[in-house]
């Protein structure tokens, strides 16, 4: 029995999935907590301007040593639009949002993205909501909603801070959902590099009206957590992420996200010493359950 998935994966790619996913949770977790040790001793919007330019030099400088071109002109207005919108909106909104809210919220916030990701991609893209889905991406949103009812109750986060996280995230649904539409081809490698570059582009005359090279704290921890976003966060984070929309579809790859808060919450405690409460703890229990229930459809709509 042969049943319709968005991408039929090869053997290999299918074999190396779970991969895939581990090593794109934990580095998009920690880019939570290297992001808000960057803000701390740089202006987001410097920070991500530079992140995002180096990234995208880099990236396309590679290629062009090894003559790897690949995309076509439409190809490149695709993913230029996709890195405005994944790269610059959903970081430079969400990184303006750090500067007031904890790691471990911001990682809470972005991490409801399957369920508006779900609704748009039933809309737009014909990926089906079935009852298993509906009923994941609801738990998720549950125990969420726990985790964030009690910390903004506790007022240690700002309004301002969590209105741009929540703008972040309308950006990074968006995004998710115009890399479907759009589908761009050619070398998801060399469209991060375009990705990056356009977005670092965008956000260099934000930054310059917006922002003072004064501002800057010069330190390790600066560094450390520069080298790790553009490495890591930009390079190799957007690569696996796209790999997992193509393989998995929008509304699966972005349930992912789901195991966000847990480990955000671990990393953020682990670094920079915030606090953790028992119904932050409570609230993973529903997260969890939910992840389980909308990967479980995906899982079993790429067997044949």
């Amino acid at each position: 029995m042969t049943i319709a998935a968005p991408v039929v994966p090869s053997r290999l790619s299918f074999n190396t999935l779970p991969l895939a996913i581990a090593l794109f949770c934990l580095l998009w977790s920690f880019a939570f907590v290297a992001g808000k040790v960057g803000v701390t001793y740089c202006p987001p919007l410097i920070l991500l301007a530079a992140r995002f330019s180096l990234a995208g030099i880099l990236i396309l400088g590679f290629t062009g040593l090894r003559g790897g071109w690949s995309l076509s002109r439409r190809d490149v207005v695709a993913f230029a639009v996709i890195g405005i919108a994944n790269n610059a909106l959903y970081l430079g909104l969400g990184y303006t949002g750090l500067k007031t809210v904890s790691a471990g919220l911001g990682g809470l916030i972005v991490s409801t993205n399957p369920v508006f990701t779900a609704i748009f991609a039933a809309l737009f893209l014909g990926e089906a909501l079935t009852w298993r889905k509906v009923a994941g991406l609801l738990l998720g949103v549950a125990g969420v909603a726990m985790i964030v009812w009690h910390r903004v109750g506790a007022g240690t986060d700002s309004a301002d801070g969590i209105v741009f996280t929540l703008a972040s995230l309308a950006s990074i649904v968006t995004g998710t959902i115009l890399f479907k539409v759009l589908a761009p081809k050619g070398s998801l490698w060399v469209g991060n590099g375009v990705q990056n570059l356009a977005a670092g582009i965008v956000l260099i005359p934000f930054a310059a009206a917006f922002s003072s090279v004064s501002d800057i704290v010069p330190n390790w921890q600066l560094l450390g957590a520069f080298a790790y976003l553009v490495l890591l966060g930009s390079i190799l984070s957007y690569v696996l992420w796209f790999y997992l929309l193509k393989v998995c579809g929008a509304t699966a790859a972005s349930a992912y996200h789901f195991l966000m808060p847990p480990l955000g919450m671990l990393f953020a405690w682990m670094v920079l010493g915030e606090h953790v409460a028992a119904w932050d703890l409570l609230g993973i229990i529903p997260v969890a359950l939910g992840i389980y229930l909308v990967t479980r459809s995906s899982v079993s709509s790429i067997k044949a």
